[in-house]
Protein backbone atom coordinates (compact mmCIF):
# COMPACT_ATOMS: atom_id res chain seq x y z
CA UNK A 1 0.00 0.00 0.00
CA UNK A 2 1.41 3.39 -0.92
CA UNK A 3 0.24 6.99 -0.74
CA UNK A 4 3.02 8.97 -2.41
CA UNK A 5 1.93 12.29 -3.91
CA UNK A 6 3.03 13.63 -7.30
CA UNK A 7 3.11 17.20 -8.62
CA UNK A 8 -0.59 16.69 -9.33
CA UNK A 9 -2.81 15.51 -6.49
CA UNK A 10 -2.85 11.70 -6.47
CA UNK A 11 -5.90 10.00 -4.96
CA UNK A 12 -5.18 6.41 -3.94
CA UNK A 13 -7.46 3.44 -3.44
CA UNK A 14 -6.36 2.65 0.11
CA UNK A 15 -9.57 1.19 1.54
CA UNK A 16 -11.84 0.19 -1.35
CA UNK A 17 -14.12 3.09 -0.44
CA UNK A 18 -16.32 4.42 -3.23
CA UNK A 19 -16.70 8.18 -2.66
CA UNK A 20 -19.88 10.16 -3.07
CA UNK A 21 -20.04 11.66 -6.54
CA UNK A 22 -22.46 13.73 -8.63
CA UNK A 23 -23.29 10.96 -11.10
CA UNK A 24 -26.78 12.39 -11.54
CA UNK A 25 -25.19 15.56 -12.97
CA UNK A 26 -22.75 13.81 -15.28
CA UNK A 27 -22.67 12.50 -18.82
CA UNK A 28 -20.55 9.45 -19.57
CA UNK A 29 -18.97 9.22 -23.04
CA UNK A 30 -18.08 5.72 -24.24
CA UNK A 31 -16.59 5.67 -27.77
CA UNK A 32 -17.12 2.47 -29.73
CA UNK A 33 -16.30 0.91 -33.09
CA UNK A 34 -17.65 -2.20 -34.79
CA UNK A 35 -15.29 -4.46 -32.87
CA UNK A 36 -17.10 -3.62 -29.61
CA UNK A 37 -20.46 -4.99 -30.80
CA UNK A 38 -21.87 -7.43 -28.21
CA UNK A 39 -18.38 -8.09 -26.82
CA UNK A 40 -17.99 -9.37 -23.28
CA UNK A 41 -16.06 -6.32 -22.07
CA UNK A 42 -18.49 -3.73 -23.55
CA UNK A 43 -21.42 -5.79 -22.21
CA UNK A 44 -19.87 -5.53 -18.77
CA UNK A 45 -19.31 -1.80 -19.14
CA UNK A 46 -22.92 -1.13 -20.15
CA UNK A 47 -24.33 -3.42 -17.45
CA UNK A 48 -22.22 -1.65 -14.84
CA UNK A 49 -23.33 1.78 -16.05
CA UNK A 50 -26.92 0.69 -15.39
CA UNK A 51 -26.02 0.55 -11.68
CA UNK A 52 -24.10 3.85 -11.83
CA UNK A 53 -27.10 5.70 -13.33
CA UNK A 54 -25.43 8.76 -14.85
CA UNK A 55 -27.62 11.55 -16.15
CA UNK A 56 -26.69 10.68 -19.72
CA UNK A 57 -24.64 8.16 -21.70
CA UNK A 58 -23.32 9.30 -25.08
CA UNK A 59 -21.89 6.66 -27.42
CA UNK A 60 -20.02 8.01 -30.45
CA UNK A 61 -20.02 5.06 -32.84
CA UNK A 62 -17.79 4.57 -35.87
CA UNK A 63 -19.24 1.68 -37.85
CA UNK A 64 -20.50 0.65 -41.27
CA UNK A 65 -24.12 1.39 -42.13
CA UNK A 66 -25.24 -2.22 -41.85
CA UNK A 67 -24.14 -2.41 -38.20
CA UNK A 68 -25.82 0.72 -36.86
CA UNK A 69 -29.20 -0.87 -36.19
CA UNK A 70 -27.51 -3.84 -34.54
CA UNK A 71 -25.90 -1.47 -32.09
CA UNK A 72 -29.15 0.37 -31.43
CA UNK A 73 -30.99 -2.90 -30.72
CA UNK A 74 -28.15 -3.99 -28.45
CA UNK A 75 -28.27 -0.75 -26.45
CA UNK A 76 -32.04 -1.10 -26.05
CA UNK A 77 -31.45 -4.25 -23.97
CA UNK A 78 -29.92 -2.12 -21.20
CA UNK A 79 -31.71 0.16 -18.76
CA UNK A 80 -29.77 3.15 -20.03
CA UNK A 81 -30.75 6.20 -22.03
CA UNK A 82 -28.04 5.95 -24.68
CA UNK A 83 -27.61 8.91 -27.01
CA UNK A 84 -26.09 7.30 -30.09
CA UNK A 85 -24.03 9.36 -32.53
CA UNK A 86 -23.12 7.57 -35.75
CA UNK A 87 -19.83 9.39 -36.33
CA UNK A 88 -19.46 8.42 -39.99
CA UNK A 89 -23.10 8.82 -40.95
CA UNK A 90 -23.66 10.68 -44.25
CA UNK A 91 -25.58 13.65 -42.83
CA UNK A 92 -23.01 14.21 -40.11
CA UNK A 93 -20.10 13.88 -42.53
CA UNK A 94 -21.72 16.45 -44.81
CA UNK A 95 -22.30 18.81 -41.89
CA UNK A 96 -18.65 18.59 -40.86
CA UNK A 97 -17.50 19.17 -44.43
CA UNK A 98 -19.70 22.25 -44.82
CA UNK A 99 -18.29 23.65 -41.56
CA UNK A 100 -14.71 23.04 -42.68
CA UNK A 101 -13.90 20.50 -39.94
CA UNK A 102 -13.98 17.29 -41.95
CA UNK A 103 -10.81 15.25 -42.20
CA UNK A 104 -9.28 12.11 -40.76
CA UNK A 105 -11.60 10.01 -38.63
CA UNK A 106 -10.52 8.32 -35.42
CA UNK A 107 -11.11 8.08 -31.71
CA UNK A 108 -10.26 11.73 -31.10
CA UNK A 109 -12.82 13.00 -33.58
CA UNK A 110 -15.44 10.59 -32.24
CA UNK A 111 -14.94 11.79 -28.67
CA UNK A 112 -14.96 15.43 -29.81
CA UNK A 113 -18.40 14.96 -31.38
CA UNK A 114 -19.68 13.48 -28.12
CA UNK A 115 -18.10 16.14 -25.90
CA UNK A 116 -20.20 18.90 -27.41
CA UNK A 117 -23.36 16.99 -26.55
CA UNK A 118 -22.17 15.71 -23.17
CA UNK A 119 -21.19 19.20 -21.99
CA UNK A 120 -24.86 20.02 -21.53
CA UNK A 121 -24.42 18.25 -18.18
CA UNK A 122 -22.35 19.74 -15.38
CA UNK A 123 -19.64 17.09 -15.60
CA UNK A 124 -18.33 14.74 -18.30
CA UNK A 125 -16.61 11.38 -17.87
CA UNK A 126 -14.87 9.70 -20.81
CA UNK A 127 -13.72 6.10 -20.80
CA UNK A 128 -13.15 3.21 -23.19
CA UNK A 129 -15.44 0.23 -23.63
CA UNK A 130 -12.83 -2.54 -23.62
CA UNK A 131 -11.95 -2.80 -19.91
CA UNK A 132 -12.59 -6.37 -18.76
CA UNK A 133 -12.17 -5.25 -15.15
CA UNK A 134 -14.54 -2.27 -15.32
CA UNK A 135 -16.05 -1.45 -11.94
CA UNK A 136 -19.02 0.58 -10.77
CA UNK A 137 -16.47 2.52 -8.68
CA UNK A 138 -14.70 3.96 -11.73
CA UNK A 139 -17.15 6.72 -12.62
CA UNK A 140 -17.66 7.89 -9.02
CA UNK A 141 -13.91 7.92 -8.39
CA UNK A 142 -13.28 10.01 -11.49
CA UNK A 143 -16.16 12.36 -10.70
CA UNK A 144 -15.82 12.87 -6.96
CA UNK A 145 -12.86 15.31 -7.09
CA UNK A 146 -14.78 17.51 -9.55
CA UNK A 147 -17.42 18.15 -6.93
CA UNK A 148 -14.67 19.64 -4.79
CA UNK A 149 -11.73 21.78 -5.85
CA UNK A 150 -10.62 20.08 -9.08
CA UNK A 151 -11.66 20.54 -12.70
CA UNK A 152 -9.79 17.65 -14.34
CA UNK A 153 -9.20 14.08 -13.18
CA UNK A 154 -7.41 11.24 -14.94
CA UNK A 155 -7.40 7.57 -14.07
CA UNK A 156 -4.33 5.43 -13.56
CA UNK A 157 -3.99 1.69 -13.05
CA UNK A 158 -1.70 -1.31 -13.37
CA UNK A 159 -1.72 -3.27 -16.63
CA UNK A 160 -0.74 -6.83 -15.69
CA UNK A 161 -2.16 -9.83 -17.55
CA UNK A 162 -1.05 -13.28 -18.58
CA UNK A 163 1.76 -13.05 -16.02
CA UNK A 164 3.41 -10.10 -17.75
CA UNK A 165 3.44 -6.30 -17.96
CA UNK A 166 1.33 -4.54 -20.58
CA UNK A 167 0.75 -0.83 -21.17
CA UNK A 168 3.63 -1.00 -23.62
CA UNK A 169 3.11 2.27 -25.48
CA UNK A 170 2.96 4.19 -22.22
CA UNK A 171 5.82 2.30 -20.54
CA UNK A 172 8.22 2.06 -23.45
CA UNK A 173 7.45 5.17 -25.49
CA UNK A 174 5.66 8.00 -23.71
CA UNK A 175 7.24 7.78 -20.25
CA UNK A 176 10.87 7.54 -21.43
CA UNK A 177 10.30 10.18 -24.11
CA UNK A 178 8.96 12.62 -21.52
CA UNK A 179 11.93 11.81 -19.27
CA UNK A 180 14.39 12.39 -22.12
CA UNK A 181 12.76 15.73 -22.92
CA UNK A 182 12.69 16.77 -19.26
CA UNK A 183 16.41 16.05 -18.99
CA UNK A 184 17.00 18.71 -21.65
CA UNK A 185 14.26 21.25 -20.92
CA UNK A 186 13.26 22.87 -17.64
CA UNK A 187 9.59 23.35 -18.49
CA UNK A 188 6.54 23.17 -16.19
CA UNK A 189 4.51 21.38 -18.88
CA UNK A 190 6.99 18.49 -18.84
CA UNK A 191 6.78 18.34 -15.05
CA UNK A 192 3.01 18.16 -15.43
CA UNK A 193 3.07 15.36 -18.00
CA UNK A 194 5.63 13.40 -15.98
CA UNK A 195 3.42 13.57 -12.87
CA UNK A 196 0.72 11.36 -14.41
CA UNK A 197 1.28 7.69 -13.71
CA UNK A 198 -0.56 6.53 -16.84
CA UNK A 199 -0.62 9.39 -19.35
CA UNK A 200 -2.29 7.22 -22.02
CA UNK A 201 -5.17 6.08 -19.83
CA UNK A 202 -8.44 6.63 -21.68
CA UNK A 203 -10.34 7.38 -18.47
CA UNK A 204 -10.77 11.02 -17.50
CA UNK A 205 -13.38 13.44 -16.20
CA UNK A 206 -13.81 17.18 -16.67
CA UNK A 207 -16.17 19.98 -15.82
CA UNK A 208 -18.43 21.00 -18.67
CA UNK A 209 -16.47 24.25 -18.94
CA UNK A 210 -13.22 22.37 -19.53
CA UNK A 211 -14.94 19.89 -21.87
CA UNK A 212 -15.83 22.80 -24.15
CA UNK A 213 -12.19 23.95 -24.04
CA UNK A 214 -10.57 20.70 -25.26
CA UNK A 215 -9.02 20.50 -28.75
CA UNK A 216 -8.59 16.78 -29.46
CA UNK A 217 -6.30 15.19 -31.97
CA UNK A 218 -8.44 13.54 -34.65
CA UNK A 219 -7.03 10.02 -34.37
CA UNK A 220 -4.39 8.79 -31.92
CA UNK A 221 -3.13 11.20 -29.29
CA UNK A 222 -6.41 12.22 -27.65
CA UNK A 223 -5.07 11.42 -24.19
CA UNK A 224 -1.99 13.62 -24.50
CA UNK A 225 -3.82 16.49 -26.17
CA UNK A 226 -6.29 16.38 -23.28
CA UNK A 227 -3.42 16.61 -20.78
CA UNK A 228 -1.96 19.57 -22.67
CA UNK A 229 -5.26 21.45 -22.70
CA UNK A 230 -5.88 20.65 -19.04
CA UNK A 231 -2.45 21.99 -18.12
CA UNK A 232 -3.10 25.22 -19.99
CA UNK A 233 -6.57 25.68 -18.52
CA UNK A 234 -6.37 24.48 -14.91
CA UNK A 235 -2.70 23.60 -14.27
CA UNK A 236 -1.33 21.57 -11.38
CA UNK A 237 -3.76 22.80 -8.75
CA UNK A 238 -6.89 22.05 -10.79
CA UNK A 239 -5.82 18.52 -11.77
CA UNK A 240 -5.87 15.18 -9.98
CA UNK A 241 -5.21 11.56 -10.83
CA UNK A 242 -7.30 8.74 -9.44
CA UNK A 243 -6.36 5.14 -8.65
CA UNK A 244 -8.58 2.75 -10.63
CA UNK A 245 -6.84 -0.40 -9.48
CA UNK A 246 -5.71 -3.05 -11.94
CA UNK A 247 -7.07 -3.07 -15.49
CA UNK A 248 -7.32 -5.74 -18.14
CA UNK A 249 -7.89 -4.30 -21.62
CA UNK A 250 -7.83 -5.55 -25.19
CA UNK A 251 -4.29 -5.71 -26.53
CA UNK A 252 -2.91 -4.52 -29.85
CA UNK A 253 -0.11 -5.99 -31.92
CA UNK A 254 2.97 -3.84 -32.42
CA UNK A 255 2.70 -3.90 -36.22
CA UNK A 256 -0.31 -3.57 -38.50
CA UNK A 257 -2.69 -0.77 -39.51
CA UNK A 258 -4.05 -0.24 -35.98
CA UNK A 259 -1.01 -1.52 -34.09
CA UNK A 260 1.19 0.19 -31.55
CA UNK A 261 3.73 1.20 -34.18
CA UNK A 262 1.17 3.26 -36.09
CA UNK A 263 -0.27 4.63 -32.86
CA UNK A 264 3.17 5.78 -31.72
CA UNK A 265 3.41 8.22 -34.65
CA UNK A 266 0.15 9.93 -33.68
CA UNK A 267 0.94 9.86 -29.97
CA UNK A 268 4.40 11.30 -30.60
CA UNK A 269 2.97 14.13 -32.68
CA UNK A 270 0.38 14.86 -29.97
CA UNK A 271 3.13 15.11 -27.35
CA UNK A 272 5.22 17.42 -29.52
CA UNK A 273 2.16 19.61 -30.18
CA UNK A 274 1.61 19.97 -26.44
CA UNK A 275 5.23 21.08 -26.07
CA UNK A 276 4.91 23.55 -28.96
CA UNK A 277 1.83 25.06 -27.31
CA UNK A 278 4.00 25.79 -24.29
CA UNK A 279 7.08 27.05 -26.15
CA UNK A 280 9.27 23.94 -25.84
CA UNK A 281 11.25 23.13 -28.99
CA UNK A 282 13.16 19.82 -28.85
CA UNK A 283 16.44 19.14 -30.61
CA UNK A 284 14.93 16.71 -33.09
CA UNK A 285 18.23 15.47 -34.50
CA UNK A 286 19.34 13.97 -31.18
CA UNK A 287 15.96 13.23 -29.61
CA UNK A 288 15.55 9.64 -30.91
CA UNK A 289 18.94 8.55 -29.57
CA UNK A 290 18.36 10.30 -26.24
CA UNK A 291 14.96 8.61 -26.01
CA UNK A 292 16.47 5.18 -26.66
CA UNK A 293 19.09 5.67 -23.98
CA UNK A 294 16.44 6.53 -21.40
CA UNK A 295 14.12 3.74 -22.59
CA UNK A 296 16.86 1.14 -22.12
CA UNK A 297 17.23 2.26 -18.51
CA UNK A 298 13.45 1.89 -18.09
CA UNK A 299 13.74 -1.65 -19.47
CA UNK A 300 16.37 -2.48 -16.85
CA UNK A 301 13.99 -1.25 -14.16
CA UNK A 302 10.97 -3.07 -15.60
CA UNK A 303 12.98 -6.30 -15.72
CA UNK A 304 13.82 -5.95 -12.03
CA UNK A 305 10.19 -5.18 -11.13
CA UNK A 306 8.92 -8.14 -13.17
CA UNK A 307 11.42 -10.51 -11.53
CA UNK A 308 10.50 -9.18 -8.09
CA UNK A 309 6.84 -10.05 -8.80
CA UNK A 310 7.50 -13.39 -10.50
CA UNK A 311 6.35 -12.10 -13.90
CA UNK A 312 7.66 -13.07 -17.31
CA UNK A 313 9.75 -10.39 -19.00
CA UNK A 314 11.37 -10.44 -22.44
CA UNK A 315 14.06 -7.76 -22.50
CA UNK A 316 14.91 -8.33 -26.15
CA UNK A 317 11.28 -7.94 -27.28
CA UNK A 318 11.02 -4.73 -25.27
CA UNK A 319 14.22 -3.38 -26.84
CA UNK A 320 12.85 -4.20 -30.30
CA UNK A 321 9.75 -2.15 -29.52
CA UNK A 322 11.89 0.77 -28.40
CA UNK A 323 13.65 0.70 -31.78
CA UNK A 324 10.27 0.82 -33.51
CA UNK A 325 9.10 3.74 -31.39
CA UNK A 326 12.33 5.67 -31.95
CA UNK A 327 11.47 5.74 -35.65
CA UNK A 328 8.18 7.46 -34.77
CA UNK A 329 9.92 10.53 -33.33
CA UNK A 330 9.62 13.04 -36.18
CA UNK A 331 9.59 16.84 -36.21
CA UNK A 332 6.20 18.35 -35.52
CA UNK A 333 3.97 18.51 -38.57
CA UNK A 334 0.84 20.55 -39.27
CA UNK A 335 -1.56 21.08 -36.40
CA UNK A 336 -4.74 19.22 -37.37
CA UNK A 337 -6.52 19.28 -34.02
CA UNK A 338 -10.22 19.90 -33.89
CA UNK A 339 -11.41 23.23 -32.52
CA UNK A 340 -12.72 23.55 -29.00
CA UNK A 341 -16.49 23.65 -28.73
CA UNK A 342 -16.13 27.20 -27.43
CA UNK A 343 -14.71 28.14 -30.85
CA UNK A 344 -16.36 25.57 -33.11
CA UNK A 345 -18.13 26.66 -36.30
CA UNK A 346 -20.81 24.12 -35.37
CA UNK A 347 -23.18 23.86 -32.44
CA UNK A 348 -23.87 20.63 -30.55
CA UNK A 349 -27.52 20.98 -31.57
CA UNK A 350 -26.54 20.82 -35.24
CA UNK A 351 -24.50 17.70 -34.56
CA UNK A 352 -27.42 16.10 -32.75
CA UNK A 353 -29.89 16.91 -35.54
CA UNK A 354 -27.57 15.41 -38.17
CA UNK A 355 -26.99 12.35 -35.99
CA UNK A 356 -30.73 11.82 -35.60
CA UNK A 357 -31.26 12.13 -39.35
CA UNK A 358 -28.56 9.52 -39.95
CA UNK A 359 -30.11 7.10 -37.47
CA UNK A 360 -33.54 7.54 -39.06
CA UNK A 361 -32.04 6.84 -42.48
CA UNK A 362 -30.22 3.77 -41.16
CA UNK A 363 -33.48 2.41 -39.74
CA UNK A 364 -35.29 2.95 -43.04
CA UNK A 365 -32.54 1.10 -44.89
CA UNK A 366 -32.49 -1.81 -42.45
Amino acid sequence: MEYVQERVTTLHDLTGHVPDAPTDRAAVVVPMTEREYAGLAPEGVLSTLEAVSPARVVVPLRASADHVEDFRDWFDAFELDVDLVWCNGPELKALLADAGVSGAMGKGRDVWLALGLAASEEFVVVHDADAKTYSRAHVPRLLSPLAGEFEFTKGYYARVENNQLYGRLARLFVAPLIRALADEHDAPVLDYLAAFRYPLAGEFAVTSKLARHLRPQRQWGLELSTLGDAFGAVGFTGSAQVDLGRHEHDHRAVSGPTGLSEMSHGVGQALLQVLADHDVTPAYESLPSRYEEVAYEFIRQYAADAAFNGLNYDREAEREQVAVYADAIDPLREDTRLPSWDESPLSPDEVWEAAQADLAHARDED
